[in-house]
Parts: C-alpha cells; sequence; structure tokens
C-alpha cells in the first residue's frame, strides 16, 4: 500500500515537472518568435554581415590553396583586391555610371508615364497602380485661334504659409538624410560585421558550439561545418554567376544599341543575387528602358533577357551550384514571397541563403533518422 502511494506520488510529481517544462518551453519558444519578430530587420543585417564574412572566408580558402601564406595575410589580400576592384569600377565608370543612372531614371519615368496614358486609354484604371504622376497640361486654344488668357496676379504668400512650406521642405530634407545615414551606416555595420568574422572564423564557430548543450554539441558540430560548405560553395557560384549575368547583359544591350547599357548591366547582375524575382525586375527594367529606342530594339532587349535567363537557369545554376543547394522552384519562390512581405527587401534578398539553412538541417535529420532505421 506504502509503495503504490508512493508511486502515485512519485508519477504526479514527474507529471507536474513535464508541465513545467513543457510551459517553460512553449513560452520561451513564443518569447523567441516575438524577439525575432520585433527585431528582425537587425537580425537580417547581422545574418547579412555573417554571409559577407563566409564569402571573405571562402575566397581566403581557395587563396590558400595557391598560395601558402598565413590566414591573416591572405584575408588582407583578399580584401586588398576587393577594394582595389571596386576603387577602379568607381573610378573608371564613375562619371559614366552617374550619367546612365540619371538617363536610366528619366527614360523609365517617362516611360511608365506612356505605358500609364496607354492603359488609360483603353479603359484600364491605373490609379491604384500610381504608375507614373503626368502632369496634366490644360488644352491649347490653338487650333481656335484664340490666345490664352494671361493668369491672374497671385498674391505673396502669407506668414503662416511660409512657414509651412518652410517646415514641409525641412522635414523631407531630414527623412533624406536619416534615410541616407541609414543606408551608408547599415552598409558599414555589414562590412565590419563580415571582416570581424572573416578574421576570427573559428572564434565565432566555438562561441556558438559551447553555447548548445553539451550532449548535442557533436551533432550540432556537423550541421555548423555543413552549413557552413554549403553557404561558402553556395556563395563563390553566386558571384560567378552574377559576373556573367553582368558582363552578357552589358554586351549584349551595346550590340543592340540601348542607352545606359553599363548601368543596366550592373543591375541585372547585383538582382542576379536574388533568384527568380530578381531576373524579373532585371527584365522588366531592361524592356523599360528599352522602349526609348523603338519595337526592334524592344524586342532585341526582351530576346536577350530570355537568353540571359535561360543561361543563368539552366547553364550557369546546374553547372555551378549542382553541390551547393537543390531547392524545389516553387518552395523557394514561396518563400520569398512570404519574406518579403514580411521583412521587405532584406528578406527578399537573404530568402535562398535561410532556405539553405533549413535545407541542411532537414537533410540532417532525415539521414540520421534514416541510418538509426537502418541500424534498427
Amino acid at each position: 500500500m506504502t509503495e503504490s502511494s508512493d508511486d502515485r506520488r512519485q508519477a504526479r510529481g514527474d507529471l507536474a515537472w513535464a508541465i513545467a517544462v513543457g510551459g517553460i518551453g512553449v513560452v520561451s519558444f513564443a518569447a523567441l518568435l516575438v524577439f525575432a519578430w520585433s527585431f528582425a530587420t537587425t537580425l537580417l543585417l547581422i545574418f547579412a554581415g555573417m554571409l559577407l564574412g563566409t564569402a571573405l572566408t571562402a575566397m581566403t580558402r581557395r587563396l590558400g590553396q595557391l598560395v601558402r601564406l598565413p590566414q591573416p595575410v591572405r584575408l588582407l589580400i583578399v580584401c586588398l583586391t576587393l577594394a582595389v576592384l571596386l576603387s577602379g569600377v568607381v573610378f573608371l565608370g564613375g562619371a559614366t555610371i552617374a550619367d546612365q543612372a540619371t538617363v536610366l531614371s528619366n527614360t523609365i519615368k517617362s516611360q511608365l508615364v506612356t505605358v500609364k496614358a496607354f492603359l488609360d486609354k483603353n479603359g484600364i484604371d491605373t490609379s491604384y497602380f500610381e504608375l507614373g504622376n503626368a502632369t496634366a497640361t490644360p488644352p491649347s486654344d490653338s487650333a481656335s485661334g484664340a490666345t490664352p488668357a494671361p493668369a491672374p496676379p497671385r498674391n505673396l504668400p502669407s506668414a503662416s504659409t511660409l512657414a509651412s512650406s518652410g517646415g514641409a521642405i525641412v522635414s523631407r530634407t531630414l527623412k533624406l538624410l536619416l534615410g541616407t545615414v541609414a543606408a551608408v551606416g547599415n552598409f558599414f555595420i555589414v562590412v565590419f560585421l563580415g571582416l570581424a568574422f572573416a578574421a576570427q572564423p573559428a572564434v565565432y564557430r566555438n562561441g556558438l558550439l559551447f553555447m548548445t548543450p553539451a550532449k548535442q554539441r557533436a551533432r550540432a558540430t556537423v550541421i555548423f561545418d555543413r552549413i557552413g560548405e554549403t553557404l561558402e560553395r553556395w556563395l563563390i557560384a553566386q558571384m560567378l554567376t552574377m559576373i556573367a549575368v553582368f558582363a552578357v547583359t552589358w554586351i549584349g544591350l551595346s550590340i543592340i544599341g540601348i542607352p545606359s547599357s553599363f548601368i543596366l548591366g550592373i543591375q541585372a547582375g547585383l538582382l542576379a543575387f536574388i533568384p527568380t524575382v530578381g531576373a524579373l525586375i532585371a527584365g522588366l527594367i531592361v524592356v523599360l528602358a528599352s522602349l526609348a529606342s523603338g519595337w526592334i530594339a524592344t524586342l532585341s532587349a526582351f530576346l536577350l533577357f530570355l537568353g540571359v535567363h535561360a543561361m543563368e537557369s539552366f547553364v550557369l545554376t546546374p553547372l555551378l551550384q549542382r553541390q551547393a543547394l537543390d531547392i524545389p522552384p516553387a518552395t523557394l519562390f514561396a518563400f520569398q514571397v512570404l519574406l518579403g512581405i514580411m521583412f521587405g527587401i532584406w528578406g527578399l534578398a537573404l530568402a535562398l541563403p535561410l532556405m539553405a539553412i533549413v535545407k541542411v538541417i532537414i537533410d540532417y535529420f532525415k539521414l540520421d533518422e534514416s541510418s538509426g532505421a537502418a541500424a534498427a
């Protein structure tokens, strides 16, 4: 009788302990989700720095296969090479990039206005999309020979109007300044984090492993190493793909005779970092920019875009990334849309590496389960 009561007491104690641990786990997981949602932009910024550090580490290791130098020296060579290349592009093509960017912006704005007028003419309401801001000009009476009436004289604006206008100008200037500072600050944060991670990758890896439970440390080591190898292979392949897309787009548009071909090639190469969505955006920009050159040039630019996209999808990606990632396109696109809606451009740009990490973890546990089943 005593043993049965002790057993029941022990069972109730075990049940209470299990409920307490489960409740703590649920609350902790919910708190983690709230924290990730509240500071998603900061976390994605840190993740971008980690990606840059992974890319620098991968290039440093590739350099180590060619020359036997200490890791800090190889990292310094890689950083100086990248800095020289970037400085050369800015120095040699800075004026061209600025001029072509201005021309491209004006061309796209005018083409958006043209597209808006065409859609409005055919009875399609474009007010929801806000395609361009064409200023309506009053109809002239040149056909009837009547001269337009002179505009009535306007009184000077009052002091309150001047004050409100000045306040609006200051407010817009302040917003623009803060936005510029934030963008530049984010850039330097990513660069600093990337250099810090690349300088001492083992320190951060061992720190992450130290935070895992001792029983799971061996498994976490394998997962971390596989994630690092996967991201390194993908980043190297992605950089080669971006360079190829830039070169082919630039040369092809130059042959067709499209203005601003260099800046269009740059934006196509940069947007190649974002799978599927980036190619669609780059193609849309190319087609809009080529409309001013006539329908033949537009058709040629569209065919060039299809050729570049086919080269990227069916040649470069299978050739360079066949050992890095194997994610179904529909799954990747749905994940991109989800993160893009939730976190904006950061979520859209970093969807693929995040998906790669999730895939590595899933593949590891799937293989572990299959190995355990085979052993049993």
